[in-house]
């Protein structure tokens, strides 16, 4: 069928239906519906936005993501699916936050037909999930609730091509906007469970709104600290980029903030906590550790996993990861594995952190150097194999850090992108080494110029993985760990390390891996250092969460569409 999928923006959601659809043989637009209603018409109608009465140019809408209405002719003249995140007869535009206020231990997606009353039309299809205790609110939507709308989006389309009709809803219950005053912390009077339940709840969009010496911010986090304690609210230390504040019985650590914006004023950055909050934590004691990374061992497997909040990786990030890495290499191990956690695997360098700089462009080399380190140490372990374990997306330089290892292990959910020219990058990473070498250089260059996202699925049939782990996110982890135990016990193991070596000695000594480095590299430099460069304007949008006054082109002709 002839589909265009609607959105507010082209978030994680919306990148998985897409792929999953694109793997399925649908013909596939992409209409960004905060560019207007004038811009979701014309996707729809052709030129003119069917003032001229032109037919629809498409079988089918879905709105993966949508936080507007669908204007009144579109939907008339077209069915347009939207995926409501609650389940059957839920209604309002807040329908998680509610879930996670209510403490629900499962919740649902509804597939419905738009009509002129929001939420209100005949019901497609449904899925429910499972709420597992302690996962923050964005957790839980790339995971259990993207898992429950893909199940459901498809079972739709499946329904709709057979001309089945939706069914009726029946009772309902409308729930408004989320307000910040059900979010409010009393830092006097509440625990720390409860303090770290509101801060997951509000992850990552909105935050608590909340004041630290006299300034508002948005505040994200809450990992609970038991140890450290002080007058409630104050702040006590940092850690790797964390501040920890203290609560009635304990504290919580806060892992980002971001101005609240001034009326008239740019939007705010969210930062990790210690640089948003810079001008109070400096006289604070920074403690040990890095609880966004861990090594763990057991029996001829390591697991290094790490995660980082939103998935981005800034210099500090990189060079605390390389020393894990470079201590993992010291293990007699004969598996390695990177990632393993359920969530994102990464999407390359801190594009907030780097906006936050007084020098963007010295940040911006000094990050993809320190990415590049991390890489090249993957390549050069040649003395055991080493698998990327992603249970959640990937993208950018991070997607290329997978695709380093030996072996990547997708999650059935993950979403891979990998690209960099939406943000105006040649890209590094090695990638013009790394991603030839697994699908071909004509592979690679239509998969960094296309620029759109690749279901797990596709990346399995295509070369880009080597495993598909059909788990929910929750289990992950283990089945990592049981894959990773039958991988280690293989007969041919000590052979396959021994390969692995000679490939990696042959093929250097064609093309050493420095010379794929700098030849990256310098083109890389030189964008940093041009002022003009779009690079700078498009990071500038992207952590300002500013959006495009059109649909990007690489969306509007995702798809070759039939269209006689």
């Amino acid at each position: 069928m002839r589909i265009l999928l609607i959105a507010t923006a082209f978030n994680s959601l919306a990148q998985r239906v897409h792929a999953e659809l694109a793997d399925e043989g649908h013909g596939l637009e992409v209409v960004i519906a905060s560019c207007g209603q004038g811009e979701v018409r014309e996707a729809v109608f052709g030129p003119g936005g069917g003032d001229g009465g032109a037919p629809p140019r498409f079988d089918l809408c879905v709105a993966p993501m949508l936080t507007t209405a669908i204007p009144e002719d579109v939907w008339r003249a077209l069915p347009c699916l939207i995926v409501h995140p609650g389940p059957a007869g839920d209604r309002g535009p807040a329908s998680l936050d509610w879930a996670l206020h209510l403490g629900a231990e499962s919740w649902g997606v509804t597939v419905l037909q738009a009509v002129a009353e929001m939420d209100a039309g005949p019901v497609w299809a449904t899925a429910d999930f499972r709420i597992p205790p302690g996962v923050g609110k964005s957790e839980l939507y790339r995971g259990e609730l993207a898992d429950a709308a893909s199940t459901a989006v498809h079972e739709a389309v499946r329904r709709f091509a057979a001309g089945l009709r939706p069914r009726p809803q029946r009772e309902c219950v409308t729930r408004g906007v989320f307000p910040q005053q059900l979010r409010r912390i009393d830092w006097a009077l509440d625990s720390t469970d409860r303090v770290s339940a509101l801060l997951r709840a509000a992850d990552s969009s909105p935050g608590v709104l909340d004041r630290v010496e006299g300034r508002e911010f948005y505040l994200y986090g809450g990992e609970p600290e038991y140890a450290l304690r002080g007058r409630p609210g104050t702040l006590l230390a940092t850690r790797t980029g964390a501040v920890c504040r203290a609560t009635a019985d304990g504290a919580v650590w806060l892992s980002h903030a971001k101005p609240k914006r001034r009326p008239g004023g740019p939007a705010g950055v969210k930062l990790p906590a210690a640089l948003a909050l810079s001008g109070s934590v400096g006289h604070l004691p920074e403690c040990p550790g890095s609880p966004e990374i861990a090594y763990r061992e057991r029996a001829e497997v390591g697991m290094l996993s790490f995660g980082f909040p939103g998935g981005a990786l800034s210099t500090e990030h990189c060079r605390r990861l390389l020393k894990a890495l470079r201590h993992a290499a010291t293990r007699r191990t004969r598996v390695l594995v990177l990632g393993g956690r359920r969530d994102f695997f990464g999407n390359g360098i801190h594009l907030g952190v780097i906006e936050a700089a007084d020098d963007p462009a010295a940040e911006s080399w000094a990050n993809i150097n320190a990415i590049d380190d991390v890489v090249e140490a993957v390549l050069r372990m040649s003395d055991r194999i080493v698998v990327a374990a992603m249970g959640g997306n990937a993208a950018a330089g991070s997607a290329v850090l997978g695709f380093a290892a030996d072996e990547v292990w997708l999650r059935r959910g993950a979403v891979l992108n990998p690209h960099y020219r939406l943000m105006g990058l040649y890209g590094s990473e090695y990638w013009t080494y790394v991603l030839p070498r697994r699908v071909g250089r004509a592979e690679a260059d239509r998969l960094t110029g296309a620029a759109l996202p690749v279901s797990a699925a596709a990346a399995l049939r295509g070369g880009l993985a080597e495993r598909l782990v059909d788990v929910d996110p929750s289990d992950f982890t283990d089945a990592v760990w049981a894959d990773a135990f039958e991988l280690a016990a293989r007969a041919d193991i000590g052979t396959r390390i021994a390969q692995k070596a000679k490939r990696l000695a042959a093929d250097e000594s064609v093309h050493p891996l420095n010379r794929y480095r700098q030849a990256e590299l310098s083109r890389m430099r030189a964008i940093f250092d041009d002022p003009a460069a779009p690079y700078h304007a498009l990071r500038r949008a992207f952590v300002r969460k500013e959006a495009p006054k059109r649909t990007p082109e690489h969306l509007r002709a995702a798809a070759q569409l039939d269209r006689a």
